[in-house]
């Protein structure tokens, strides 16, 4: 069987011998709005538990739009323009806005991915900006939510008379679903703040994990967050796999993002009878794979759909290679699954450790193999012994010894895939 996968910018071919019993998981999805110009245009004028933007603009002379950074492939170029088209029909001018890419510890955006993100003649008429979580005193303290973490927000949006969040809903890691609240922490949240959200305290729970709302301690952490920064409208939507749009969902942070999730699990997920032996997956392709840290998102996701002790292959371009500096320096120096996570439960948290962290939960219950060209295998610590030079080889890893009756799954787009095996998630 083959299937094409996303892989950097222009996908790769993954080839599984015949024999096994092979199937391609694409997450069901909606279908692209007929007209996105119609529905983006309602949503604002007939929002979820608020008044209509407009409404909510009036009187005010600045507004801070928080927006998803290179790694998401947020619809801003779409979704921005009559957003802003309302705030300046409510008095806002165009030097009242700032568009702050959420970047959370992420590097800065380059001029080039502004453009990307928010498109050239936005970028060129407004300021827009990126957070930086390493710079504490460009940041508000807020006080400390109820479970003890310290609030500090980029002044830049709380410092607004308008807080706006403009992103996308998918499963994700450690949230359950992207989106709303996330564009505020840890998208625009000091590295003292999010160290916190993603310290053992959450990464260990085992509701924090993809496509998990009801009762997932972070996802109401950052709900309390949000709200002590004055969180007033979102504007999140739904992407088909061909990154269209298939809803739009806009109004009170809460209630608007609530019916986006609600959308998601109704008509994306997957169901599989029974969980497979072996996956073999993506990180999404650009610009999810851009470097290691986000390939780990790919990993995670997987782990929903495998049998216990199964196998699991990541392909991942990594053009970027492994991440930041704190990143790769424990990549490179972990030994073991098991001493790593023994190592950090109780030492101070390090700036991307917690990425880590999920991929060490997830690799003591399954076996992991590596096809990430863009990275070296000096890079890789002990995960080295599972990283292969070339696709091929990688497979043959992944598939050897395995019965010819084993059910192996090809998943082409990754974390974006929303599957479930009853039996592999009870297990879990």
């Amino acid at each position: 069987m083959r299937a094409h996968f996303s892989f950097g910018k222009s996908g790769i071919e993954v080839s599984v011998p015949d024999g096994f019993e092979s199937q391609v998981i694409r997450s069901r999805t909606a279908r692209a709005l007929e007209d996105e110009a119609a529905a983006i245009n309602w949503a604002l004028d007939h929002p979820m538990g608020c008044e209509p933007l407009v409404a909510l603009a009036a009187g005010k002379k600045t507004a801070a739009i928080s927006v998803c950074d290179i790694t998401r492939p947020a619809p801003n170029r779409v979704t921005l323009p009559p957003l802003l088209g309302r705030l300046h029909q409510a008095g806002i001018p165009v030097e009242g806005v700032t568009i702050l890419v959420a970047t959370g510890l992420h590097r800065g955006a380059t001029e080039d991915e502004v453009n990307t993100i928010v498109g050239a003649e936005i970028a060129a008429r407004y300021r827009v900006v990126s957070h930086d979580a390493r710079a504490l005193a460009e940041h508000r303290w807020l006080g400390a939510t109820g479970r003890g973490t310290p609030v500090y927000i980029d002044e830049r949006f709380v410092a607004a008379e308008l807080h706006i969040t403009l992103g996308f809903i998918e499963q994700h890691l450690m949230l359950g679903f992207s989106g709303g609240r996330k564009l505020i922490a840890p998208g625009l949240a000091a590295q003292e703040t999010i160290k916190v959200l993603h310290s053992p305290r959450f990464m260990r729970e085992p509701k924090a994990t993809e496509g998990s709302i009801a009762g997932n301690p972070l996802h109401a952490e950052l709900l309390e967050i949000a709200r002590m920064a004055r969180h007033d409208f979102v504007l999140d939507v739904t992407l088909t796999q061909e990154r269209g749009i298939s809803g739009v969902f806009a109004g009170d942070p809460v209630k608007a993002h609530a019916a986006g999730v609600a959308f998601v699990e109704s008509s994306c997920l997957e169901r599989l009878e029974e969980p497979v032996d072996a996956v073999i997956t993506s990180a999404a392709g650009y610009p999810l794979d851009l470097t290691f840290y986000q390939t780990v998102k790919g990993v995670t996701a997987a782990q929903h759909i495998v049998k216990p002790g199964g196998r699991i292959l990541i392909v991942a371009e990594c053009a970027e290679g492994v991440g930041s500096e704190e990143f790769a320096r424990k990549l490179a120096g972990m030994t073991d699954f098991k001493s790593f996570l023994e190592e950090i439960r109780a030492a101070a948290v390090e700036v991307d450790q917690w990425q880590l962290e999920k991929l060490a939960l997830t690799g003591e219950k399954y076996e992991l193999f590596f096809f990430t060209p863009g990275v070296s295998k000096g890079q890789l610590g002990f995960l080295a012994e599972r990283a292969y030079v070339s696709l091929e080889e990688a497979v043959t890893a992944v598939l050897d010894g395995l019965p010819a009756s084993a059910r192996v799954a090809l998943v082409p787009e990754g974390p974006y895939t929303f599957a479930r095996a009853e039996d592999a998630v009870a297990a879990g």
